[in-house]
């Protein structure tokens, strides 16, 4: 069987759209982003090994951990962020959000998104949800709109909460990742997908809980990883017409040690396709983790490989794609690879309890506030609090923020002169700082400080993802959205952007 790249297997690398018609499509860009916070297993195992000794067998290595001011769609705009490298595609018809771990259970997550993006109104948005494999899933459904034409913005993200002292704990991680596809394919062409849905309850959530059940780990793997996933993988290599023999990169996502390879050989892939899971440096991000592992794999990817990608999940999604000539040029900035590499340990495991709402702690006086968000004010004011717009003035060329009926540059003070302008991709320093002991803050000491933007303008900022005494004068400073408070009483998460080192300056 040849591969794909002669004549006879190009004919096979199109999909049908909506209305039959064969239409080629692809990712465009794609990018990623995990926390740099890596929790240190042995520091949850030293904590709970009195209480569960076999946690032992897990104390090797680190799980990507978020930040008190992060969740899954915080990642959501980062990772999209990363896959549009500083610049807007034109064009975008829809954005999807995949994830298990939404803020909200009856708000569009995915709004919220589009908001913080500035992608504007006339946009098709959706959540998708409610199994492990809604990220392979979507995808494939993100490929078939952008088949008919369409150009999708596509993103998995998940932070998944788990009891203390239970080996998810250790196996999770926190992350997410982001595509554009459509007809035009930059990095990787799809070839063909294969799905099956089956009803096979390896875990669950049910409404009301909390926290994820299991089911036993052996049973898990051979009836549903080896019996499950071979058969969605028969389907795709005789949809594509390529043979198992050909595949170069083999993701299948799965905590159950080895799992991988026994898949991979009961569906005659070479054992050296299989890629690393990631384990030792994140841990596993659910619903994203399949994603992520093919961002990761397009980095690394050379002219012509053949990509296959597993999604387990009440049946399985089977995917393949082709790298294309000109996948080393639609490398993103960071990408997976450079977030791994910004990384701060962490084995303040109370922390990682905190942070989680996994303990509770007496937040005293200062904290007792009611934090209700006014949804009137947050719709008027959307632009500005989610989606980072200020002001430009049309006269001078000052920028401000936030906007303002006067132009704020004393030579100048015209009138109703403010056109909208992004700040959040703007660069910027700090010109002075503050960290604050007697501020309530979920991680003391409170940072914040005034931030000047290189093009103009100035905001005092909270600043986040920072050390003590890691602060200085003149530091390059980033933009990023994040949770600025939780209304604990009513359940709302409000967002806003906040200052962070500029990691980008690291990564060349």
């Amino acid at each position: 069987m040849p591969k794909v790249g002669s004549s006879k297997s190009k004919r096979q690398s199109v999909f049908r759209d909506f209305s039959g018609v064969l239409a080629m499509v692809g990712i465009v860009s794609y990018g990623a982003y995990i926390p740099r916070k890596r929790l240190q297993r042995s520091a949850a195992v030293e904590a709970n090994s009195w209480f569960n000794p076999a946690l032992k067998a897990y104390s090797k290595g680190e799980r990507a951990m978020c930040n008190w001011d992060e969740d899954s769609v915080t990642m959501a705009v980062e990772a999209a962020r990363d896959c549009f490298g500083g610049e807007t595609p034109e064009g975008l018809t829809g954005l999807f959000l995949a994830t298990t771990s939404a803020p909200f259970k009856d708000r569009q997550n995915a709004g919220i998104l589009a908001t913080a993006l500035n992608l504007g109104d006339d946009l098709m948005t959706m959540d998708v949800t409610a199994s492990q494999r809604a990220g392979t899933t979507g995808l494939v459904n993100a490929l078939k709109l952008a088949a008919g034409g369409g150009k999708i913005l596509y993103a998995a993200s998940e932070k998944r909460r788990t009891k203390a002292a239970n080996p998810q704990e250790l196996l999770y991680g926190d992350g997410a990742a982001a595509f554009v596809v459509a007809s035009d394919a930059g990095a990787a062409e799809f070839l063909g997908a294969k799905q099956i849905s089956v009803d096979f309850v390896d875990h669950y959530k049910g409404d009301g809980e909390d926290f994820d059940y299991y089911w036993e780990e052996r049973w898990i793997r051979d009836e549903g990883y080896l019996k499950l996933v071979p058969r969605a993988l028969e389907g795709l290599f005789a949809e594509t017409g390529v043979a198992a023999s050909d595949v170069d990169h083999f993701i299948l996502p799965c905590v159950i040690r080895r799992t991988g390879g026994m898949v991979a050989k009961a569906a005659s892939i070479p054992a050296e396709a299989v890629r690393d899971n990631l384990h030792d440096a994140m841990g596993e991000a659910g619903t994203a983790h399949a994603l992520v592992m093919l961002a990761q794999t397009l980095e690394q990817a050379k002219p012509q490989e053949i990509i296959v990608i597993a999604g387990f999940g009440q049946g399985c999604d089977a995917l393949m794609f082709r790298a294309t000539d000109n996948v080393e040029k639609c490398r993103p900035q960071m990408g997976v690879s450079g977030f791994l590499a910004r990384r701060v340990e962490e084995s303040n495991y109370n922390k990682y309890l905190a942070f989680n709402d996994l303990m509770t702690l007496d937040h005293g006086l200062r904290g007792e506030v009611d934090r209700q968000t006014a949804l009137t004010a947050l719709y008027r004011n959307k632009e500005m609090l989610t989606g980072f717009i200020g002001g430009k003035c049309r006269k001078c060329g000052t920028l401000q923020f936030p906007k303002s009926k006067i132009c704020v540059n004393p030579n100048c003070g015209e009138f109703h002169s403010q056109d909208d302008h992004p700040f959040a991709d703007m660069p910027a320093t700090v010109q002075s700082w503050t960290a604050d002991n007697l501020t309530y803050s979920v991680e003391p000491p409170q940072h914040f400080g005034m931030v000047v933007f290189q093009e103009g303008g100035r905001l005092m900022s909270d600043l986040t993802d920072v050390e003590v005494g890691g602060v200085e004068v003149g530091m390059p400073m980033r933009m990023m959205f994040r949770v600025k408070e939780v209304d604990g009483q009513r359940g709302f998460t409000r967002y806003f952007w906040k200052a962070a080192p500029d990691f980008t300056k690291d990564n060349g």
